[in-house]
């Protein structure tokens, strides 16, 4: 079985302020095999979170994966993901609803996992990285 770990981060500077998305594919070994970083423009930091699961659920078919872990550090997403808290931001609930909608027509087995911030450190680079270097003048 050929499982993709998924790493992403959302930053936001401002909290809405500028914002940008961190994301690192690694193989079941642990390798790197993709990673992304790209500026949103103003968001809230859970608008961030999103937005980088959705950008890593567009990309994960060209690694034709058999199972999708995703990780974050965000305790939101992931239980929102699971079913295990509500969405009551409107803002929020349309993120959820297209990151569910990718989730079920991927129709890949997929898990996810809530990891400390020590473990998501690559993606969280990446995404502080994109406001660092672009000063988000988008």
């Amino acid at each position: 079985m050929k499982i993709l770990n998924v790493y992403t981060d959302g930053a936001s500077r401002g909290n809405p302020g500028p914002a940008s998305i961190g994301i690192v594919f690694k193989d079941s070994a642990g390798k790197i095999i993709w990673e992304q970083q790209k500026e949103l423009g103003k968001a809230t930091n859970n608008e961030a979170e999103y937005q980088a699961l959705i950008y890593a659920m567009k990309n994960v078919r060209r690694h034709h994966p058999d199972k999708i872990i995703f990780h974050a550090d965000s305790e939101l997403i992931i239980k929102q993901m699971r079913g295990e808290y509500k969405i009551k931001n409107p803002g929020i609930q349309k993120l959820f609803l297209e990151a569910w909608n990718r989730k079920i027509d991927l129709k890949i087995e997929t898990e996810f996992i809530e990891v400390p911030r020590g473990q998501n450190k690559e993606a969280d680079a990446l995404a502080n990285k994109a406001l660092d270097q672009g000063k988000l003048g988008i």
